[in-house]
């Protein structure tokens, strides 16, 4: 009888719990789903065609339609640029619902970039972040884009804007699932170097931990009560005193559901379109 309370702690423990094995069956779905996408985000996605841009007025100059001065940096649309960045050995192809839900909601200049499974270095894909980014400020006329990152893709995107200058470019960073203070999953697969660089003490977590005075970029961290992947689940938030940051807590929700997920996806529109981070040191928010 004495043994009894054990074997009921010990039950409790090893039962999953409900949401856990949804969030299991979901996560296995959305693997096969994407298994069978894969292929159609291999190719690098074609740039659009360049922008006519309209003259905008000298300095001094009184704009004679009301709203010039925002539609120069937001556009005719109302929305910034929106720039999709992968994870590990992924593609643009993990975006597909996430773009889709953009696109009808009224922002028409959404584009993703791969960059190489071969890359073995996070600074090395942040300047091609870079060279890119600077790419579609030219042909969109725009001083400024936002950019979502599932995973390793918001820690590149992380780099670029506190090591490279980035955040001259980056107006609003949203990542989805990024380790950013390492993971302790990433010593499953020590062997490839940017598997090395997402683990906790690593050379580039312990560079974007250093200061990072007057960065001009805003932070939205979503982070998964139930992510494997993120061990623990909160080194996917952005806690940083020098940076802007806000972290919404997800709940139910996998790593590989995060890009797809669609209350994931509202409060992606939703950061998007917020001027200014709230300040949120707690964590409280919440979606899904």
């Amino acid at each position: 009888m004495r043994t009894l309370p054990f074997i009921t702690i010990l039950a409790a423990l090893l039962r999953p719990s409900t949401a856990l094995v949804r969030s299991t069956v979901l996560e296995l779905a959305i693997l096969t789903g994407h298994l069978l996408l894969y292929p159609t985000g291999v190719v690098q996605e074609r740039p659009p065609p360049r922008r006519a841009l309209p003259a905008l007025p000298a300095a001094g100059d009184t704009p004679d339609t009301p709203g010039l001065h925002e539609s120069a940096e937001t556009g005719q649309e109302g929305h910034l640029p929106v720039l999709l960045l992968h994870g590990f050995i992924d593609n643009r192809s993990v975006f597909v619902l996430l773009r889709r839900s953009l696109r009808r909601h009224g922002w028409q200049q959404v584009e993703s970039l791969n960059y190489s499974p071969l890359t073995c270095d996070i600074r090395t894909a942040a300047r091609l972040l870079g060279r890119h980014i600077e790419d579609i400020c030219a042909r969109t006329g725009h001083q400024r884009v936002d950019v979502v990152g599932h995973s390793l893709g918001g820690l590149i995107a992380r780099y670029y804007v506190q090591r490279m200058g980035g955040d001259a470019r980056i107006r609003t960073l949203v990542t989805l699932g990024t380790p950013h203070a390492g993971t302790r999953a990433a010593s499953l697969l020590p062997a490839h170097p940017l598997v090395r660089q997402m683990r906790p003490g690593s050379d580039v977590v312990a560079e974007l931990a250093g200061p990072a005075p007057d960065c001009a970029t805003q932070f939205i961290g979503f982070w998964s009560d139930l992510d494997q992947l993120m061990v623990p689940v909160e080194c996917a938030r952005i806690d940083h005193p020098d940076l802007s940051a806000r972290n919404v807590r997800v709940t139910g929700v996998g790593h590989l559901a995060l890009p797809v997920h669609w209350e994931v996806a509202a409060g992606i529109r939703q950061a998007l379109t917020t001027e200014e981070a709230q300040d949120d040191a707690s964590g409280a928010a919440s979606v899904a």
